[in-house]
């Protein structure tokens, strides 16, 4: 993009001048540029009207997962929680990011034991003592997108189980300090594959993270079996998502040929995923959704 001149306005839209606000960042940008880094194009960094707009549709995306957490039990179906979904939705002005995105037919994303991700609410999936469950909220409201997702227990989950759920957000954890700014995505990646893999676990490679905030989708991709110290540059204002999907099996997965969309292991093993969604600070990263 084209920089304005040293006292036009700010392409921020700050209304301050160019060289008082985003002209040492953009020389930055070039000069990292220049010497071989990858840098997003400048379009991705939201601004502070942006974070404003993607915190109040995460605090709608946070609401419904606690609403989820209050009520969730044996019994319970997973149609029961796209209702629920759809009830919060209506009463909070919002509307879910999932729902027809690509042709998905439903307003979350509920995924048990061994689905991967995507699993499509059903009546006739109805919880049972000893599941584990990923429910996979994304919500846009005022135009901004908000992602997240949570892990629940049903009843008494198997230790092991338990054990592949903790070291999942652990690894969510291990990937959040790892974000650092004027750092690289790859550093985020390589921690988090690090806490599944020394636990025994695996991580999916086909699936990770990404940009979000005015649209649903953004760029950059998020690896969670990347190498640190690759990958584009840790850009304050970048907004993106950590959400590795860990196996407790190997990590090859299958898609659904019926629906094309209901990801399971290949081995039919448990998988856990957490998902969080934060923005690049200048001193390191605030939390957006959870």
């Amino acid at each position: 993009m084209t920089n304005p001149g040293r006292n036009d306005a700010c392409w921020c839209g700050s209304g301050r001048k160019y060289k008082k606000c985003h002209g040492a960042f953009d020389e930055r940008l070039e000069l990292l540029a220049s010497r071989g880094e990858e840098v997003l194009p400048r379009a991705l960094y939201k601004s502070a009207a942006d974070i404003e707009g993607i915190k109040a549709s995460a605090e709608v995306n946070r609401g419904i997962l606690d609403y989820v957490g209050e009520h969730i039990q044996a019994g319970v179906s997973t149609m029961d929680i796209d209702g629920w979904v759809n009830d919060y939705l209506a009463a909070h002005d919002a509307v879910s990011a999932d729902l027809n995105f690509e042709g998905y037919p439903f307003s979350v994303c509920t995924s048990i034991n061994d689905v991967v991700c995507h699993g499509f609410p059903n009546e006739k999936d109805v919880l049972c003592d000893g599941d584990i469950i990923n429910v996979d909220m994304s919500t846009i409201k005022g135009g901004y997108f908000s992602d997240s997702s949570r892990m629940y227990h049903i009843g008494d989950v198997d230790p092991e189980w338990r054990r592949l759920v903790d070291v999942c957000r652990e690894s969510v954890q291990a990937g959040l300090a790892a974000v650092r700014p004027w750092g690289h995505m790859g550093d985020v990646g390589a921690a988090v594959n690090r806490v599944a893999s020394d636990a025994g676990f695996s991580v999916v490679h086909e699936y990770g993270g990404h940009g979000i905030g005015r649209e649903f989708h953004e760029e950059p991709f998020v690896s969670f079996v990347s190498e640190a110290g690759t990958g584009p540059i840790l850009v304050p204002g970048l907004c993106f998502t950590i959400e590795p999907m860990v196996n407790m099996g190997g990590p090859e997965i299958m898609t659904d040929r019926e629906n094309g969309w209901i990801v399971r292991t290949a081995d039919g093993t448990p998988s856990a995923q957490w998902e969080v969604q934060l923005v690049v600070t200048d001193d390191g990263y605030e939390l957006l959704s959870w």
